[in-house]
This record gives structure tokens, sequence and C-alpha cells, in this order.
């Protein structure tokens, strides 16, 4: 059986799939990280199966500028079977999320949707773009770190509409200093009413509690239900949203390719790659279970709080690969694709990653509300409110990403300061260790 027979039975297509006729923003600053395969490195390999294996290792693992992350993967499972210091668990387990977090959206948002289309293709970017915050949030939940799983995500939050799009501002503006960047604001308009509508839902238990004058039983039951209805309203919302992008404004969301064809085409089959994808997962699931089990040890060796490290430091390391990208494309003049990146991962995290939290604690009966303290909303209001401002024009320039960066230190410095211990900061924001139903 020669490699075309193969690649044409594992893909269960005899006649093929076209190429995208589009890629989102975040598919194509993630495929800036990506470098091509040496062919001649396994055309020795005498037998077809064997061949055809070292192919798929060859462009899924060696296929990243991040390959020299890999090796902290099993170097973060010796550290755990060893018993080793918990902090060594923690930063390793950090540095091996970051090529799996690129890997995994190579799999999912350019492999599987060649085959799957584009409205399928962009379903998928839309729902798992984010899919290592979303497992880290979900082990913090089952674990019942309900104040990690709320840092984590408002960090992912704050730091896309900040460090990213401030950062890609400021170096698309020194790299473009004799011309004037232009973007197009309907996209940003449209994630723009979808953060301040998050906003909103953020704010209103919050509103509540303090309207209410105290932390009650019955204002805890009301700001939990109060909670998931705003959760499944904002679920609607971002489904909404998902439909308005690929289908009835399709061509506001869709990024200009100057891509060669080549680098359009699958090279490795469906099934190649939704079988690394399920290995892959489940790598992200067990290190994100190391992180969540050793936040707290590393925050006491370290002398760092664990809202610094949750909401400054988790986001920056597991966003690494996409970060670049974004900063890349400014460089290039693209700021519709820098925009997309980070204006659509931060309206996923808020639309749809928090209010799912808040559901499946429903499920498991695990009090999960969207009553974050007033810090932390506070944060999160004047970062949306500072982007909506910076980017009403349609223009660019480096002295905005010079403010939205300081911005982010002016920030990553209120946390690096709160020492507020663990049960008080839960206290703040409505934690309470038994479910409710």
């Amino acid at each position: 059986m020669d490699s075309g027979e193969l690649s044409h039975m594992e893909n269960g297509d005899s006649k093929g799939k076209e190429v995208m006729n589009g890629k989102t923003a975040h598919t194509m600053s993630s495929s800036i990280l990506r470098k091509k395969s040496d062919p001649m490195l396994i055309t020795g390999v005498r037998f077809q199966v064997l061949r055809h294996f070292l192919e798929n290792l060859q462009e899924v693992i060696l296929g990243t500028k991040l390959t020299v992350l890999f090796p902290a993967i099993p170097l973060a499972m010796a550290a755990d079977f060893y018993k080793f210091g918990r902090p060594w668990i923690f930063a390793l387990s950090l540095l091996g999320l970051t090529p799996l977090a690129e890997r995994v959206s190579f799999l999912l948002t350019e492999q599987i949707a060649y085959y799957t289309g584009p409205t399928v293709g962009g379903l998928l970017n839309a729902t798992c773009g984010n899919a290592t915050e979303l497992i880290i949030a979900l082990f913090a939940l089952y674990q019942g770190k309900i104040h990690v799983l709320k840092y984590s995500l408002l960090g992912s939050i704050i730091s896309n509409l900040l460090l990213v799009l401030g950062s890609s501002l400021l170096c698309g503006g020194l790299a473009n200093l004799k011309k004037e960047q232009r973007y197009d604001r309907k996209q940003a308009d449209v994630n723009s009413l979808l953060l301040l509508l998050g906003l909103l839902c953020h704010m209103l238990p919050l509103l509540f509690r303090y309207a209410a004058g105290g932390t009650g039983i019955f204002t805890g039951a009301s700001i939990l239900l109060l909670s998931r209805a705003s959760s499944i309203l904002m679920l609607v919302a971002y489904f909404g949203y998902i439909f308005f992008q690929l289908k009835t404004h399709r061509q506001l969301f869709e990024s200009d390719q100057e891509e060669d064809e080549e680098d359009e085409k699958a090279v490795i089959g469906f099934w190649s790659a939704f079988s690394w994808l399920v290995g892959m997962t489940l790598l992200i699931a067990l290190l994100s279970e190391y992180v969540v089990g050793t936040i707290e040890a590393a925050s006491d060796s370290w002398g760092i709080s664990v809202s610094f490290i949750s909401i400054i430091l988790l986001p920056i390391v597991g966003n690494a690969a996409e970060h670049a990208g974004s900063i890349i494309f400014a460089f290039k003049d693209k700021l519709d694709i820098s925009l997309g990146v980070a204006l659509g991962s931060a309206t996923q995290i808020s639309m749809f990653a928090v209010p799912l939290c808040v559901v499946v604690g429903w499920t498991m009966r695990i009090h999960m509300d969207l009553d974050f303290s007033l810090l932390e909303t506070g944060c999160l209001a004047l970062s949306i409110l500072l982007v909506a401002f910076t980017l009403q024009d349609g223009t660019s320039h480096y002295m905005k990403g010079v403010v939205l960066c300081l911005c982010y230190l002016a920030i990553a410095a209120c946390f690096f300061v709160d020492k507020i211990p663990m049960d008080q900061a839960s206290f703040n924001m409505g934690v309470k260790p038994v479910s409710a139903a």
C-alpha cells in the first residue's frame, strides 16, 4: 500500500476537500510560529507504516518553533512521580503547557478544520480556541478552587485586552512610523459590545451584594441564582455571535490570506490529527491538574500571591505562542489579524468560558457564580472601557500601545502587592466551599 492510498483511507474521502476560503485571525496568528518539515529526514525509511508515523511525528512535534519546551512535559511527570518540590512541578507544568496549547490550535483549527469545512472549523475555533484555559478552569472547579478559576479566567481577559493588544499596537506602530496604521472597526465594535455585555453580567452580582449590605444566606442564594441566569444569557449571546460570525456577516471576520497554497493544505490525515488531538488534550489535562494542585505551594515558596500567579503568569505563559503571532502580524501591518486574536480570545473567555464554568458548576452542585471581588471587577471594567476608547477611530499608533501596556503593568503591580489570604479573598468573592443547589 503506497502513501497515497494510506492517506486516502485515513482521510475517508476519495474526492478530497476544498481549501478553506478564509482563515480566522486566531489560526493565522498561531501559524506564524510553525516551521516547515524536511522530507529528506524520513525518505530512507523502508516500512510505509513507520514512515507515515514519522511524518506525523515530524509535523506535530517538530513542526513548531516551541519544540524545545516539549521536554518539560516528561520532566513534570518525573518530578511528580519522584515527589520533587511542588514549585518545580508547577513551573515545569506551566512550561509544558505552552507548546501543547500551540499544537492543539494547529491540530484543531487547521488540520481537522480542513476536512470538516470552514463552517465547522470556525465553530471549533470559536468554542475550543482557548482550550488550555478552559481545561485549567474546569480542573480548578472540580477541585473546589473557585478563586483560582476566577483569577485565571479574569487574567486571560485582561492579558488579551491590555498586554497582547497593547504590545501589538506598540510594536506595529514602531515598525510603521512613516505610515498610518488602519484597521476595520466593524469587527472591533462587535467584540467591544459583547465584552460590555459580559461586563454588565459580571457587575450585577457584585452590585447586588453591596446593595443588599451583606453576604448572608439569602443574599448568597440570590447572587447564585442571578449568576446562573446571567450565564445562560451570556451563552445565548455568544452562540448568536457565532452565527453572526460564521453565517450572516462572515466577511467581517475573514482575514486576508497571503500565504502559499502549500500552507493551506492539511499535512496529516484526519484520523491522525484526531488521535494526536486526543493525546495532547489528555496531556494538557494532566499538566493542568499539576498546575492547579501546586499553585498554592508555588505561591508560598516564591513569596508571590496566588492572585498574581493566576492573573499575570498563567495567561502570559499559556498564551505565549498566540501572543507572539499577534505581535508579528502587527509588525507586518496586519492589525486586523492582531485585533482578531486579542479581542476574539477575550470575548471567547468572557462570554463562553466563564458562563460555561458557572453552568458546569451548577450541574456539579458547586457554588460558582459571577461575583468577583471589587478589585478584580474594577480592573476588568477599566480594561474593557480603555480598549473600547482606544479602538474607536479605526487608526493606530505606538502611543496607544504604550498606554495599554502601562495599564497592564499597573494592574500587575496591584496584584503583586496583593497579599490578601486565600480565605479572605474567597470571602470577598462570595465563594463557598460547600455546594449549593
